[in-house]
């Protein structure tokens, strides 16, 4: 997370009145609900399965083989468009530097060690350590459990007043029964057969080993393909691009099993290094060439061999494709297809990889076509990165490396056997981690642990000048800002945020004294109140597009919804009638949710707005209809208030008050919507319509914190991503079909597990961030592989329906300028010149004031502007509606922030993809739509900018396109660009559908 300079937004008492103008509550959000980002991944984004089969020269049908194609578009043809793809989601997934945790906070330092047999008698091992969070100065817990399935890793806060035991690590683990209670190992070597068992776990994460081979136009067989002797311009020109050329006689570096010594495997070779990784590339006609054999079996030993193949075909792209089938490779599981263009200098690639590879990114670019070659390179090497991590997951890689680890960890076992009594102190099996020495033994233990220190400080350094540790990113050239980096929104603001939501570009925000509050990053006022502390809001929505603003305040007995107009509430605040108390809002309460203690709505509203509130075990199913088009320009009775609005559909009774609640659109919206519920151990599926309940997903731990349930869809059909504890699950359901079981168990359904416990979880396609206590956990959604950790002292996740708001206990260091690349210092091993403790800051003092700062992560940085939305609920295209009338005549149709510069391409680009969305089947309400938009955008633009914009018609009727781009993108009118985009925009459609 970056922190640019402060923002401007400090509270000061003594600043006079604002004035509700320069508030920005009018515009809409950046973009939509965050609720449906992980979309039709398996086939628009990530390709889709396969049946190859190719034949040889006899026309004799070769080994057929089931691959995941990724060619980015379903149209290999089709044209490349310069400037159309700017993605910002390449990353390496599980990079070392997050993933080697021994190595990296263990290894070298005072930690400690515990070994124990598990109920079934598999022995595991325990490592724990107190240390520094990113040289960040947040002082937390890590600890890492190895057992015969694989390595846990979790981290817990730090507590100056609560010391913690191994038993609730284990516990937190979900450990809690035990055939042998853990004791502590005090042997110092213990630390090189860890080590070793991480280097089995993590195998494959720090060095590569790709092959590269060359294919002629027309070839088909790998024996016709292996026999190039030589290569062509092009393909020198590539093996340019990925690394240098290297002598392998004398080579010191990571060599990938070529022979160094005797010219056997070659005389040269391609290498790099890439993000800290040593990359070693077996180029086929860089290998020995035999005129005798055929086969050139020499060739095909090492790239046979590989888990990655670059398969770089000559001809244009009508030649003969390239099938996986033709390569004969029992071990080889992806390949990438690279052809170049000699026409407009770029490069075309695809991807083909084996059925049981997990899915990993990043995601083709549609078309899969890259101009700027250092982009390319970039965008390849991760590819293949990724990849072969991702192969190591397959059950046939997997299941060897549980074996091995297995071996590993009941052979250490043993040979601890006969130490278990001599050299155990028991007395700290179940004690503090870090406990307090006797002075009598404080010299002893201090002298056990600095030799300890120093065994780990030289394994530590064997370990890198053997090249088998995470290395220094200097060599990775200048930080690029990632997407999630953070804008800094409101500085110093003095209260406790309970919960909040974004009104167009401000934030509306429930404080825990000062009641509700709007604030915004664009002046130097105070934030303005707009309900005072009597209304006690604990939670809210902010629907824009219904002109909505739901509440939950109060609690206990006197706990009720409350819905408002936003335009009334704007209206207010613009006739200076500033506050609301309680009393200001009884018309506004929905009588029959007395009680209630949460509530969820729909996250897409395309037919209709639902809002499941729950009173203890009671869930009361509530609706508000859409208003029709022709009462658009007709005021409803009692406009002030939206209550009337709402109809009470039905009750629900459950065994037990729900923890986490979210409603789930069914395929028709007719009797197969769904609420999924949490509570004790489970989270059950409630067909809205009948009440039938069915369980979900069980849970299996003696303790559950719920956190979340997101609502997303993939492939037409609804799912649930289910968040507790350290775990987050997804699955797929489908409706209720009468007695029909709904719940099906696919290859789909998958889980990942969280290094640290969230306490709120964001889902923003093609990312899903999980926010802790004091750390951003950022990961990938379609497969759960982390990308990035982000340290922000004392977070709190204040709103994420659209941008995303964070509240952080001091400002947000510059540090992690460069985001996903952890400086050199974080990243390459130190050798201390002595034994130390690690030194936390004390708690803030009694009298110390509490300074809350406020960030944002735009969320059109996450998901990017040329990325294709996302499949939404089945039931958003099935009705189009329009917003409420008063919302009509307040809020532009799309933001334009100064974030967002637009050029006139882009304008055109947005225009089209609004008018694709309004003329679908619904033609003629689409012609009076455009209609209605036009005559709004003409007579609504505000007289302020009536010149400017008449220049503007005059330059872009004349053709002066620079001139006219150069004017809509001042600053002072970014969103008076968009409108006059989308008013030429549609004047050309309604003239074509005439």
């Amino acid at each position: 997370i970056v922190s640019l300079p402060q923002g401007s937004c400090g509270y000061n008492s003594s600043l006079p009145p604002p004035t509700v103008s320069h508030m920005h509550f009018s515009c809409s959000s950046a973009s939509e609900d965050l609720g449906c980002r992980r979309g039709d991944f398996s086939r628009k984004h990530y390709g889709s399965v396969e049946l190859l089969i190719s034949s040889d020269a006899d026309g004799a049908i070769q080994r057929a083989g089931r691959f995941r194609v990724e060619n980015g578009s379903s149209d290999e043809t089709s044209v490349y468009t310069p400037g159309t793809w700017r993605r910002t989601d390449v990353h390496l997934e599980n990079p070392e530097y997050h993933t080697r945790w021994f190595f990296k906070y263990f290894l070298g330092k005072v930690h400690q060690n515990y070994v124990g047999t598990d109920a079934e008698k598999n022995p595991f091992f325990l490592s724990v350590v107190l240390s520094d969070q990113n040289n960040q100065r947040v002082p937390q817990y890590r600890a890492i459990l190895w057992r015969k399935t694989g390595t846990l890793k979790i981290s817990l806060p730090y507590s100056p007043t609560k010391t913690l035991s191994v038993k609730s690590i284990l516990s937190a683990m979900n450990m809690d029964r035990f055939e042998k209670g853990p004791r502590e190992i005090l042997n110092p070597d213990i630390q090189k057969d860890l080590l070793v068992l991480e280097e089995q776990e993590e195998i494959g994460s720090v060095n590569f080993k790709f092959g590269v081979l060359f294919a002629k136009d027309g070839q088909l067989t790998d024996d016709e393909m292996f026999s190039n002797e030589k290569g062509s311009e092009s393909f020198d020109k590539f093996l340019t691009l990925m690394g240098d050329t290297v002598t392998l006689q004398g080579w010191a570096g990571y060599r990938g099993g070529l022979d160094t010594k005797n010219d056997t495997t070659g005389i040269k070779s391609i290498y790099t290094v890439y993000q800290g990784h040593e990359l070693m590339f077996h180029v086929s006609t860089l290998l020995p060439y035999s005129k005798e054999n055929k086969q050139q079996v020499e060739r095909k030993r090492h790239i046979g061999n590989d888990i990655v193949t670059i398969v770089f075909q000559e001809g244009d792209e009508a030649s003969s494709t390239f099938k996986p089938s033709m390569i004969r490779s029992h071990f080889t599981h992806i390949f990438a297809l690279v052809r170049y263009n000699s026409q407009n200098d770029s490069y075309r690639l695809k991807i083909f990889s084996e059925e049981s590879v997990p899915l990993f990114g990043p995601p083709l670019p549609s078309p899969p076509v890259f101009t700027d070659h250092q982009e390319f390179r970039d965008f390849l090497l991760v590819k293949l990165i990724n990849g072969e991590k991702a192969t190591l997951e397959t059950p046939t890689f997997a299941q060897k490396r549980q074996r091995t680890l297995d071996m590993l960890i009941r052979s250490l076992y043993q040979d601890l056997m006969p130490d278990l009594h001599k050299n155990m102190l028991n007395r700290r099996s179940f004690s503090d981690v870090l406990p307090e020495s006797p002075k009598s033994a404080r010299k002893k233990e201090e002298a056990r642990q600095a030799e300890f220190v120093r065994i780990g400080q030289a394994l530590k350094l064997k370990t890198i000048v053997r090249g088998d540790a995470p290395t220094s990113l200097v060599t990775t050239g200048i930080c690029r800002k990632e997407p999630w980096e953070s804008q800094p929104f409101c500085s110093t603001f003095p209260y406790e945020i309970v919960c909040a939501d974004s009104w167009g570009q401000s934030l509306l925000a429930a404080t825990d004294t000062a009641g509700v509050m709007l604030l915004d990053d664009t002046s130097a006022l105070p934030p303005v109140q707009v309900f005072d502390k009597t209304v006690v809001v604990k939670q809210m929505h902010v629907l824009e597009p219904q002109d909505l603003l739901i509440m939950r305040a109060d609690k206990g007995k006197d706990a009720r919804i409350y819905v408002f107009r936003l335009s009334v509430l704007k209206r207010g605040l613009e006739a200076k009638q500033l506050i609301r108390s309680k009393c200001d809002c009884r018309e506004n309460k929905l009588e029959k949710t007395k009680g209630c203690h949460l509530y969820s709505i729909n996250t897409h509203h395309g037919t209709e707005l639902r809002i499941v509130t729950a009173i203890r075990n009671k869930l009361l199913l509530i609706t508000r209809k859409q208003p029709r088009f022709e009462c658009l320009n007709t005021a409803a009775p009692g406009a002030d208030t939206p209550v009337e609005e709402f109809q009470y559909i039905r009750e629900i009774c459950l065994c037990d008050p729900p923890a986490v609640m979210a409603l789930v659109d069914g395929p028709t919206g007719e009797n197969d919507n769904m609420i999924c519920v949490a509570y004790k151990h489970q989270f059950d599926l409630i067909n809205e319509s009948t009440g039938d309940a069915y369980r979900l997903h069980h849970v299996e731990a003696s303790r559950v914190n719920f956190v979340a349930a997101i609502d997303v869809y993939e492939d037409g059909e609804a799912g649930l991503l289910l968040c507790y504890n350290y775990i987050c699950y997804y699955k797929k359901v489908c409706p209720f079909n009468g007695s029909t079981p709904m719940i099906h168990s696919n290859t789909s359904d998958f889980h990942f597990s969280w290094n640290q416990m969230p306490n709120a979880i964001v889902c923003a396609f093609p990312y899903i961030l999980a926010f802790t206590t004091d750390s951003i956990e950022i990961r990938l959604v379609v497969n759960g592989n982390l990308v990035y950790t982000a340290v922000v002292p004392g977070l709190e996740l204040a709103a994420s329906r659209s941008d995303i708001y964070f509240v952080s206990s001091a400002p947000v260091s510059s540090t992690s300028n460069c985001s996903s690349k952890d400086t050199s210092s974080q990243n390459s091993p130190q050798t201390p010149t002595g034994y130390e403790m690690p030194a936390f800051p004390s708690p803030l003092g009694d009298g110390e004031p509490v300074c809350k700062h406020i960030f944002k992560i735009p969320l059109s940085n996450l998901v990017g502007r040329s990325i294709e939305r996302p499949l939404k609920s089945p039931l958003v295209n099935k009705v189009l509606t329009a917003p409420a009338p008063s919302m009509v005549i307040s809020t532009p149709l799309i933001s334009a922030t100064h974030s967002l510069s637009m050029s006139r391409m882009e304008i055109k680009e947005i225009a089209s993809r609004t008018r694709k969305e309004l003329l679908g089947e619904f033609i003629f309400s689409a012609l009076l739509l455009v209609q209605y938009l036009m005559s709004y955008l003409f007579l609504r633009i505000p007289s302020e900018s009536g010149e400017l914009e008449v220049d503007l018609q005059r330059q872009l009727s004349s053709g002066s396109d620079a001139e006219a781009e150069k004017a809509v993108l001042q600053e002072e009118s970014p969103s008076l660009a968009l409108k006059l985009g989308l008013t030429m925009s549609f004047q050309e459609d309604v003239l074509d559908l005439k």
